[in-house]
C-alpha cells in the first residue's frame, strides 16, 4: 500500500507502477488531493486488483496507513507493505523481504521487516540501529550480515504480516504524521516482538525536508515548515509519557529537543512563527492532544 498527499502525478504513477511489479495488489490511499490524475489512476489499479481509496481531506499518516491495512485484510491477504510517496523500491526488494521474514519467524516472533534505504537527499546508505545511551549503535549492512536485528524501522518499505497487527495494534491515528513508525516499532518490541533490516532488500528514499547552511560554515541542517515542526515536538512529547518507549529512547531525545527549539527559532526562519508551533506542540502534547492540529497551522508536511 501506498500513502500520497499531492504528489506529482507522473512520479505516483511510476511509483505504482514499480510497486505492482512486485507485489500481488496495490492500494494507494490519497490524503486530500485533487486532480486529473486520480481518475486514471484509480482505473488502474482497479484493473489489477488494487484500488485508490481517496480521502476529502488529509486524515493523517498513520490513519491513511490504517485504511489500507484493512482494505488488505478485506481481501485476503497475509502481509502488507507499506510506502510512501518518496520512497522507490529496488528490484526484487519485496521478494527479499518476504524470504527473510519467513526464516526469520521460524526462530523467533518477528513484527515487520524492511529493506536497506539510500537517502537520496544524503546520497549514502543509512544504517540499522540499536537504541542506548548516552549513543546508539549504528548498524550497517555487509558481506555476512543477511539481516539485521533492530529497534525501529522507518515506516516506508515496512513489511508486517497482518497477523502480527492483530497482537501489536495498528498504527496510532492521534499522532497523525511524525514518529508514527517509532511508536509501532516500539509496541511492538515492548510486546516481544522483533525487528530486522535485511540487506538484500534495497530502496531509495528521500528523508525530510529540504536542506540548508548553517551559518559561521557549521554544516547544513534539515529545515522543517512550521506545521511539520508542531507534530514533531508534540508527538516527541506524547513518546515520552507512553510506557513502552525505551527510556534510553526519550533520556536521548530531549536534547534533541532543546537543539531543535535553538535551531528553528533563533537561527532558521521563519524563527517566530516556528517558535510558536513548536512551543505549541511541546503544549499540547503534554496536555495529551491527538490528532489533527489546531486551527491555523496549514497541514502540509
Amino acid at each position: 500500500m501506498v500513502v500520497s498527499y499531492h504528489p506529482e502525478p507522473a512520479a505516483i504513477a511510476a511509483l505504482v507502477a514499480a510497486v505492482a511489479a512486485q507485489a500481488q495488489a496495490v492500494v494507494l490511499v490519497d490524503n486530500g488531493s485533487d486532480g486529473a490524475w486520480q481518475a486514471s489512476l484509480a482505473e488502474t489499479l482497479s484493473a489489477a486488483g488494487g484500488a485508490l481509496i481517496a480521502q476529502p481531506r488529509n486524515i493523517g499518516l498513520a490513519a491513511a496507513q490504517n485504511l489500507g491495512i484493512d482494505w488488505a485484510r478485506a481481501h485476503g491477504y497475509r502481509h502488507v507493505l507499506l510506502l510512501d510517496q518518496d520512497s522507490e523500491p529496488g528490484e526484487g526488494m519485496v521478494a527479499s523481504l518476504l524470504r527473510a521474514l519467513a526464516t526469520l519467524s521460524a526462530v523467533g516472533r518477528i513484527a515487520a521487516v524492511g529493506p536497506r534505504f539510500h537517502d537520496m537527499r544524503e546520497h549514502r546508505d543509512a544504517p540499522f540501529v540499536r537504541i542506548g545511551f548516552p549513543f546508539n549503535r549504528k548498524l550497517w549492512c555487509g558481506r555476512s550480515t543477511p539481516t539485521i536485528a533492530c529497534d525501529f524501522l522507518i515506516s516506508s518499505g515496512m513489511l508486517i504480516p497482518l497477523t502480527v497487527l492483530d497482537q501489536i495494534g495498528p498504527m496510532d491515528a492521534g499522532l497523525f504524521i511524525d514518529n508514527v513508525d517509532l511508536e509501532w516499532s516500539f509496541r511492538a518490541r515492548a510486546k516481544g516482538y522483533a525487528l530486522h533490516g535485511v540487506c538484500a532488500a534495497t530502496m531509495q528514499h528521500r528523508l525530510g525536508d529540504a536542506r540548508r547552511a548553517l551559518p559561521l560554515g557549521l554544516g547544513q541542517v534539515v529545515v522543517h515548515g512550521p506545521t511539520r515542526l508542531y507534530y514533531m515536538m508534540r508527538n516527541r512529547v506524547r513518546l515520552y509519557r507512553m510506557a513502552h518507549t525505551p527510556r534510553a529512547w526519550t533520556a536521548q531525545d530531549l536534547p534533541r529537543l532543546l537543539v531543535k527549539l535553538l535551531l528553528f527559532g533563533v537561527l532558521i526562519g521563519p524563527r517566530r512563527r516556528n517558535l510558536r508551533w513548536m512551543l505549541r506542540g511541546i503544549h499540547d502534547g503534554l496536555r495529551g492532544y491527538q490528532g489533527e492540529g489546531p486551527s491555523g497551522l496549514l497541514h502540509k508536511p
